[in-house]
């Protein structure tokens, strides 16, 4: 759930934190009080796109802060902060967003600097927000079947996930099939290419490692002197008379005379013992590389030239040794590919036609599932419809047997169809639906939904707009059911819709040092019944709209019992 919301000079606001809890929280207030501004506050935090209007004039940014607790450990967020390295302590996650003056964002979870498009992609699976026209989603027929996909999660995704990895292997061989079938001309330039550069790499004689170790040898003689006179006076303060190691000879002879007097210096006895043992393995080390060190420029020039030779094939096929040795394993397959191309495409051509059958078996039984759940989601969305006063409404999910091609989400192609009035014939949902049919079925299909998305929260913009009485009254408990599962935040114009609130904070503009501010104010049993009552009757609040309004949250009390 979303626990708190700060917003800071966005739009009216100039600061403002907002505390929420479990249930449904709605947001009511007077047209312009800045109740659609916290939703476009979320929206943004979510990774909505954003622009420097939002900034409260005369300040240099915006800044938006979220905190969300998750309660389930399996949840999806999980899954996506894990992928990005973002750590996620006693499941709590906090979205950040500033937006500055130029209209450039910088974007934060738990800390961590992230893209708009991540913070999107965590946010996704965090919020759910419904506007007054986020119900144009239904409208849109190629989102008809991830609706149906979602719906149906538990088998269609299993079936999905077995078609998309055949699918992946089938588009990926009429891609080399394409490619062998180009152009000849453009084929046999591309073959003179790769032949070229076969050549150079494999005329190079390559061995994996040996830039390291040339690069080593070429530190060592381009500093042949400094190195010289290191060693040879690291050799002389060692080995001689009157140097180190006669020094710790001295010492280690005097340790033994003590030692055999206290048995308490055995331990540094041993200790100069091993330090003088170990400096006699050095000095011979260094003297031997004295012997055997010798400048030799020739060889100098010999190595720098290799290493020119292998930088320049690093330029133009790899960072590395390792690298250029992979592509030139790919351009000898293409060769291969090319010269043989008939051979190769009677192979290919034959391998597709093995995956054509195994796509259209896996296709068929997507397929099969799909129109088992497309069943029984119209069953459910009648059954909610009914709830909505929409009960003579027919739906539909209609599948176009005509449809052939293989696409990434199967072979289907699915819209949804209603029927409004009775005796109509089906059509397109675009087609038919007005906006406050489109409102209640978006709202029938949330209600469905909810249960399976696992969301944080959801919001609802004034989904309700355009309808009252009875309606008004199903929407109201409606909203509130979905709330049973999902933490709901909703703008609303209705009394009805106020009334089933677990929770009600109050917007209000107000004017203070010649510039416009908005607060938020939770409001108790005595200023929810004057708030309803002004939803009710408008300006003036009678006695008779106070009773009105303690009728609505009395009837609102016993339907939660329910």
């Amino acid at each position: 759930m979303l626990q708190e919301l700060s917003i800071k000079n966005f739009a009216i606001i100039d600061e403002l934190t907002v505390s929420l809890e479990k249930g449904l929280t709605v947001l009511t207030g007077e047209t312009g009080a800045g109740k659609s501004i916290i939703i476009d506050a979320l929206y943004l935090l979510a990774g909505g796109r954003g622009s420097s209007e939002f900034v409260r004039h005369g300040e240099k940014k915006a800044e938006l802060e979220g905190l969300f607790i998750l309660e389930n450990q399996n949840h999806p967020c999980y899954v996506k902060t894990a992928e990005l390295g973002i750590e996620i302590e006693e499941g709590m996650v906090v979205l950040q967003r500033d937006i500055s003056s130029n209209g450039k964002s910088v974007c934060r979870v738990n800390g961590k600097l992230v893209t708009i498009g991540i913070l999107r992609e965590i946010g996704s699976s965090l919020v759910d927000i419904h506007g007054q026209h986020e119900h144009q989603e239904l409208m849109d027929e190629s989102v008809h079947i991830r609706l149906l996909d979602q719906f149906g999660e538990k088998e269609i995704a299993r079936a999905l996930k077995n078609y998309q990895e055949v699918f992946s292997r089938y588009d990926q061989t009429k891609k080399r099939i394409k490619q062998l079938s180009e152009n000849e001309q453009q084929m046999a330039h591309r073959l003179d290419l790769i032949q070229f550069q076969f050549s150079e790499i494999q005329k190079a004689n390559l061995i994996i490692g040996e830039d390291v170790e040339l690069s080593e040898e070429k530190k060592k003689l381009g500093n042949f002197e400094r190195l010289a006179e290191s060693m040879q006076s690291a050799y002389s303060g060692l080995q001689g008379e009157q140097k180190a190691l006669d020094w710790v000879s001295l010492v280690m002879g005097h340790l033994e005379t003590a030692a055999e007097l206290d048995s308490e210096l055995e331990g540094a006895l041993e200790a100069v013992s091993n330090s003088f043992y170990a400096l006699e393995d050095a000095t011979r080390t260094v003297r031997n590389h004295l012997d055997i060190l010798e400048f030799n420029p020739e060889r100098l020039n010999e190595i720098e030239a290799r290493l020119n030779e292998i930088n320049g094939l690093k330029r133009k096929y790899g960072s590395s040794i390792e690298e250029i040795a992979e592509y030139s394993a790919k351009i000898e397959e293409e060769i291969d590919e090319i010269t043989n191309r008939d051979n190769h495409l009677h192979n290919l051509q034959k391998e597709l036609a093995s995956l054509e059958k195994d796509l259209s078996i896996e296709a068929g039984e997507l397929s099969a599932l799909r129109k088992k759940w497309a069943k029984k989601l119209t069953d459910s969305i009648h059954k909610e419809l009914k709830h909505l006063y929409m009960e003579k409404t027919v739906f539909q999910v209609q599948f176009d047997e005509a449809a052939s091609a293989f696409k990434k989400d199967g072979m289907d192609s699915i819209e949804f169809f209603i029927s409004t009035n009775p005796g109509e014939p089906l059509k397109p949902i675009a087609k038919v639906a007005s906006g406050g049919e489109l409102s209640r079925m978006m709202l029938a299909l949330k209600t469905i939904f909810s249960q399976h998305q696992g969301v944080t929260s959801i919001i609802f913009d004034e989904v309700d707009t355009g309808v009252s009485g009875r309606v008004a009254q199903a929407i109201a408990e409606k909203i509130h059911q979905i709330a049973s599962h999902s933490q709901v935040l909703c703008i609303s114009h209705l009394p009805q819709v106020a009334a089933m609130a677990d929770t009600h904070l109050l917007i209000q503009k107000n004017i203070a040092s010649g510039r416009t501010t908005t607060s938020v104010t939770p409001l108790d049993n005595e200023t929810k019944i004057k708030e309803i009552g002004r939803m009710i009757s408008g300006v003036e609040i009678t006695d008779l709209t106070k009773k009105h309004a303690q009728e609505l949250l009395e009837l609102a009390h016993t339907m939660k019992q329910t």
